[in-house]
């Protein structure tokens, strides 16, 4: 379960209540006609699930993930997450970059006969993801015709639909009216954790359940901070997640991608708008970025993420040490309370500084809080970029840069 606490107040003006208004209907009326398609992953998603359970998927104990952006970060995050509560999960390896150290070193890792394939791309030609896959094709001779071991996952119909076509290749479509970064609840985070072993079903109930309690009026709080970051995007144009949880680092990594390639655009009226996304961690970060938080320019408004319960032990053991005596008070607390008593020191010092915050609580690391957290932020994301009169799924600003570099690589 998720709890939220902020120092957001209700929007009272009849201007806010009827921006507020109009954004909730518009995401009803973007799923209701099915214009977006990430509202309805949760529960199309389980239709893929029966597919998936045909597959003889014994012989794999690593799972090689290809792609970058929304084919890769949601991924990761989960298996970041999920990692330490599922003790059978596979190894997952991923090739996002075009780095060629980490793909060596990567390359490194794989055994071929205990490993499977994913290339994933929702167009089907992103240069990264294609030209990686040619180079573990050629390293480890993979053969293509038939394979049992290589699934793509995309577009119906694009180029990469077409190989996996030619080759009788497994394939796995995205609907095509899911963005790649609104994804990770359909096959392209779907198929890779369910081999992977983990309870994909729980994911999805997790994040049902919230577009439930959302669009039954239950999540009105949503409402109030869309708003809140809409009506203050000019004063607090950076909106920073500090997420107290190690196994966090990568979800806020995921979330950067989908705030800043959604929100970052040229409205309607040609201003440029946005909010500059940051993920930080705490309490490495307190050591850090805290101090610009505290004492910097006040543009910026601060979300936590804690987890209540890390269902681990430890504690700092009843050692004094000469010289540093005056740290004994701490000897017998578990590091679950003092992870946590730092994020709310944190908080109520960014509050007392006069920073906005607000607080996410997971009571513990589950999958129906993973799939929560994510159609939360979808949420807020498409709640947003409706108030700021944005398309939140396109990005023509990526696109640019990419018909740039085909031509200085000499495409034609």
């Amino acid at each position: 379960m998720l709890y939220f606490s902020n120092t957001i107040s209700e929007e009272k003006s009849s201007e806010g209540v009827e921006r507020t208004s109009v954004a909730f209907k518009t995401l009803k009326s973007e799923m209701d006609e099915d214009r977006v398609g990430y509202y309805k992953l949760p529960i199309k998603s389980q239709d893929l699930l029966e597919d998936l359970q045909t597959l003889d998927i014994s012989q794999f104990s690593q799972i090689v993930v290809i792609g970058i952006g929304g084919s890769s970060l949601g991924i990761k995050a989960i298996d970041s997450i999920l990692e330490s509560i599922t003790p059978d999960a596979k190894e997952m390896i991923f090739f996002e970059n075009s780095d060629p150290l980490t793909i060596s070193e990567n390359i490194a890792k794989i055994d071929k006969e205990r490993a499977c394939f994913f290339v994933i791309s929702k167009s089907g030609s992103t240069i990264e993801t294609t030209s990686i896959f040619k180079t573990l094709i050629g390293h480890f001779n993979l053969e293509l015709d038939n394979a049992k071991n290589i699934f793509a996952i995309t577009d119906k119909d694009s180029s990469l639909s077409k190989f996996a076509s030619f080759h009788n290749i497994k394939e796995f479509n995205i609907p095509l009216n899911v963005g790649g970064r609104f994804s990770v609840l359909s096959a392209v985070g779907v198929a890779p954790l369910y081999v992977a072993g983990y309870d994909v079903k729980a994911i999805l109930e997790g994040g049902d359940e919230f577009l439930e309690s959302f669009f039954s009026g239950d999540e009105n709080h949503l409402l109030q901070k869309a708003n809140y970051l809409y009506t203050n995007a000019k004063q607090e144009s950076i909106n920073v997640v500090f997420s107290y949880a190690d196994r966090l680092n990568n979800f806020t990594k995921w979330y950067v991608q989908l705030w800043g390639e959604s929100l970052g655009k040229i409205d309607k009226n040609g201003n440029r708008v946005g909010l500059t996304p940051i993920g930080i961690i705490g309490s490495v970060d307190q050591h850090s970025f805290l101090q610009l938080i505290i004492e910097g320019p006040k543009d910026k408004n601060i979300t936590f993420i804690n987890i209540d319960n890390f269902n681990n032990d430890i504690k700092i053991p009843d050692i004094s040490l000469y010289g540093i005596e005056k740290t004994d008070f701490i000897n017998h607390t578990s590091f679950n309370t003092l992870i946590n008593e730092q994020c709310s020191a944190t908080m109520q010092s960014v509050m007392e500084s006069g920073v906005s915050c607000d607080k996410i609580t997971l009571d513990t690391i589950s999958e129906k809080n993973i799939g929560a957290m994510i159609i939360y932020y979808e949420l807020l994301t498409s709640l947003v970029g409706t108030m700021f009169q944005v398309n939140t799924y396109n990005q023509p600003g990526v696109e640019l840069g990419k018909k740039i570099l085909y031509k200085n690589l000499g495409d034609k």
